[in-house]
């Protein structure tokens, strides 16, 4: 990571994405990780991005994009659904931390849409309420989805991550005129699994 902050979306955006390579190429610099970084943030956070991500243990944020202590500001729940609590989380990140760039992120093989998925064809077989409940906040788009034709899950989660995006700035007045404001970025992408690269899948603001 660069030692100055990236202030812009466009610059967070870069930061994100070389240290995604870094991580896949295996030449992680493991920034800011240290004994000095930690008395340097321990009065004062000033991440650069906030990352609203599914929960899944394999989607270690700061890991995942080689960085470190106070770089993200990160909101995670299964399968990345909006709820007042995250939107409220992601506003105080743009209006108090003044971050430049929100990415919501998903990835392939994702439990809560393979639910969702099982659910709407009458095979979810937990007994969790709140899992149902959880389920309930992914399906419009699991059948969105299916009504376009589309029933591959990597498809689905790809609408997911969109649904998300424009969930997220129709709620969110304070966002969406940080993003109008050109203050603010969002980027919605994808992350496999196996090769562990992040796909961006749609971008909001001024960010390429």
């Amino acid at each position: 990571m660069s030692t100055q902050r990236p202030q812009t979306p466009k610059e967070a955006w870069a930061e994100l994405k070389a240290g995604n390579h870094r991580f896949v190429s295996g030449n992680q610099k493991h920034p800011n990780q240290g004994a000095d970084r930690r008395n340097e943030v321990a009065g004062q956070q000033t991440p650069f991005a906030a990352l609203f991500g599914c929960a899944d243990s394999r989607l270690s944020a700061e890991i995942i994009f080689d960085v470190g202590l106070g770089d993200l500001f990160v909101v995670r729940n299964a399968g990345q659904v909006i709820a007042e609590t995250i939107i409220g989380s992601l506003e105080y990140s743009v209006e108090v931390l003044g971050i430049p760039l929100i990415l919501v992120l998903g990835h392939d093989e994702c439990g809560a849409i393979r639910a969702t998925i099982n659910s709407i064809d009458g095979n979810l077989s937990s007994e969790g309420e709140f899992i149902h409940n959880l389920v309930s906040r992914i399906q419009p788009t699991v059948e969105a989805a299916h009504l376009a034709g589309k029933f591959e899950i990597d498809e689905i989660t790809a609408l997911h991550i969109q649904d998300t995006i424009n969930e997220l700035l129709t709620r969110s007045t304070l966002i969406a005129k940080a993003v109008k404001a050109g203050k603010l970025g969002v980027v919605g992408a994808n992350y496999r699994l196996d090769l562990g690269e992040i796909r961006p899948i749609v971008t909001v603001g001024d960010i390429d």
